[in-house]
């Protein structure tokens, strides 16, 4: 049925139900959990596996993959959905590590539809909930789902976690959630369950958060002060108290090997991870060996991915200060480049100065890019923050990353790199046209 109860043809393919939910709902945010509960309840789509709820505003997308990696090397089913995607929307919804299939999406997509009557979802919402219906006709083991925004009014937030991971608070989103970490942190806690553990692996959580935790009932471990890690050039080790705050025996887990993903935060989204995996073991068990094999397989494009081959290529959808701070620390451990390259593009809501004031002191070049959309903020605009904190900068423009990227390719020296960052639609196009030229 369409809006006005006139019968229609649904879509008989993901493209084609992408394309309904835009013109129907388009892109915008509406944060409430209302109408998707609603939907929720008249699908009756009922699945017994645990769930675990991961929120944060960086280092989100690496908990679920390591988590992923983990579990499925302990051999259990694992659904996976985060967002946004790179390349395919099939790229949100993984079931055993694969990306779903067309027809699951179509069908999970055919029965949120049916289920909705005359109630109005965005395009987030209705994809959350046919993510959910692929995953109860599936039946794994164990769920873990992805915030999209927040926390607290999330869709994602519908569904209750066994457990409950907020990887970092920082600023970002503020139209949405608040101009203070703590009104950010409040948001972010809102995933939390009482009764049940929730991990937080930001070592200096706003006040907000521990105080949500408490009023809910929640078992809340903070990084630093209930678990934490500690290592050399070798291998890492793991620590935590058998009972937060600080209280009971020390346990200890030692001689791991450094997660596959680069960056020297990926030790606190590790830390972070392993303590979600101990608060479950009870029910979902895990040796660890499983942890080591997890960690050491485990993949997230976009994430610090350092491309094969020369020149060398890093790619990081690094677009608020918090993961460009990140990404700077990352690049000055790389070794020496004589110059380094930027293909940088990003969306006009973010803090595109404080990004570009971060970044500026591994930057030798800027190619800035055009983003699709309202919120993509022009080349040109890009080149004003620039030249505001540099005014001799070497600034080029261009009409998307893509050709950004393509330039910079001819004007490098082979020892130079190429640093592709600034928002997921940078990178997803710049990866689209890295796939097109391998394809030939």
């Amino acid at each position: 049925m369409t809006e006005s109860g006139v019968d229609t043809v649904l879509p008989a393919s993901v493209e084609g139900w992408l394309a309904l939910l835009e013109e129907r709902h388009g892109q915008r945010i509406e944060l409430g959990l209302a109408r998707v509960a609603a939907v929720r309840a008249r699908m009756k789509a009922d699945c017994a596996a645990v769930v675990i709820t991961v929120g944060g505003t960086n280092g989100k997308g690496s908990c679920c993959a390591m988590l992923e990696a983990i579990l499925l090397a302990s051999g259990y089913r694992v659904g996976c959905y985060t967002s946004p995607h790179l390349l395919r929307y099939n790229e949100r919804v993984r079931i055993d590590g694969r990306e779903v299939d067309d027809a699951a999406l179509v069908a999970g997509f055919a029965a949120v539809e049916a289920a909705r009557a005359d109630t109005a979802l965005t395009y987030f919402e209705h994809g959350t909930l046919a993510a959910w219906q692929v995953f109860a006709d599936a039946k794994p083991d164990v769920i873990v789902l992805e915030v999209g925004l927040g926390g607290r009014l999330d869709a994602v937030n519908v569904f209750d976690a066994d457990c409950a991971l907020v990887s970092s608070v920082a600023m970002d989103h503020m139209d949405y959630l608040g101009d203070t970490r703590e009104a950010i942190g409040f948001e972010k806690a809102g995933i939390f369950r009482g009764g049940r553990p929730a991990v937080c692996g930001d070592p200096q959580p706003p006040a907000t958060l521990v105080e949500h935790a408490a009023a809910v009932g929640a078992e809340l471990w903070i990084s630093g002060r209930d678990f934490g890690f500690g290592g050399d050039r070798q291998q890492w080790g793991y620590w935590r108290y058998a009972q937060p705050p600080r209280e009971g025996a020390l346990v200890r887990r030692g001689g791991l090997a450094y997660p596959s993903l680069r960056g020297a935060n990926q030790l606190l989204n590790a830390a972070a991870v392993i303590t979600v995996l101990e608060c479950l073991r009870h029910c979902i068990p895990v040796s660890m060996q499983h942890v080591r094999q997890g960690l050491m397989l485990v993949e997230l494009p976009g994430r610090f991915q350092v491309l094969p081959g020369r020149p060398a290529v890093v790619l990081d959808v690094a677009h608020n200060p918090q993961a460009a701070g990140v990404l700077a620390d990352n690049l000055g451990n790389m070794g020496f480049y004589p110059e380094t390259w930027a293909v940088f593009g990003m969306l006009a809501d973010k803090d595109v100065a404080a990004v570009v004031k971060l970044m500026a002191g591994r930057i030798d070049h800027w190619l800035l890019a055009d983003l699709p959309g309202p919120r993509g903020l022009p080349a040109a605009a890009l080149a004003d923050k620039v030249r505001a904190l540099k005014e001799d900068a070497d600034v080029r423009c261009f009409d998307s990353p893509s050709a950004a990227y393509a330039a910079a390719q001819k004007l490098l020296a082979e020892n130079d790199r190429i640093v592709v960052f600034g928002s997921f639609l940078t990178v997803a196009d710049v990866l689209g046209a890295v796939a097109a030229a391998r394809r030939g």
